[in-house]
């Protein structure tokens, strides 16, 4: 009967575990099996990014197979942009603009918190990030979180770290990253 009570206890202990994976984003459950696009329509803290990525025509791209890692952008942090800027993005004639930006937001590889942390060490506090989009941001650590500085001097922190998905990870970010000008 002890070993029964002892397999249960275990049992328990590793289905907790299993159910500790993603973090929830924007209210919703993010799963490890569907792609960054899948995701991230479901994240009311995200409907700006969605309408973004699929007026720059790039939904298609980050549902492939990856791996990506993207710095995802909240709702709040387009709204810090200067006004009218979205909508102005969002526009069929400012495509390029809109997919420059994004893509700004996208590494190539599976770069997971511990990952960027230690290759922020390694290089001395401040790591060069490159993005698909041919931009390079500057990752570094205050305190326990990771920021992003980006090209024009803007500073982004990423507030949920670690949302895998089957095709890269997201890192929920409060800035827009924006490129060099």
């Amino acid at each position: 009967m002890k070993s029964l009570k002892i397999a249960t206890a275990i049992l328990a202990l590793t289905t907790g575990m299993a159910l500790a994976e993603n973090p929830m984003v924007g209210g919703a459950p993010m799963f490890e099996d569907k792609t960054i696009v899948e995701n991230a329509v479901n994240s009311k803290d995200h409907t700006t990014l969605v309408a973004a990525v699929q007026a720059a025509g790039l939904v298609e791209t980050l549902s492939g197979e990856g791996p990506f890692t993207v710095f995802a952008p909240t709702n709040e942090a387009f709204a810090k942009l200067s006004a009218g800027t979205v909508d102005t993005l969002l526009k069929p004639e400012n495509k390029d603009q809109l997919t420059k930006i994004l893509t700004c937001h996208v590494v190539a590889a599976n770069a997971m918190a511990a990952d960027i942390n230690k290759m922020i060490a390694d290089d001395g506090g401040m790591h060069p990030v490159k993005t698909v989009g041919g931009c390079e941001f500057t990752a570094m650590v205050e305190g326990d979180a990771i920021k992003i500085k980006d090209g024009q001097g803007n500073v982004a922190t990423v507030t949920i770290a670690d949302v895998k998905q089957s095709n890269g990870v997201i890192h929920v970010i409060d800035t827009v990253l924006l490129p060099a000008m």
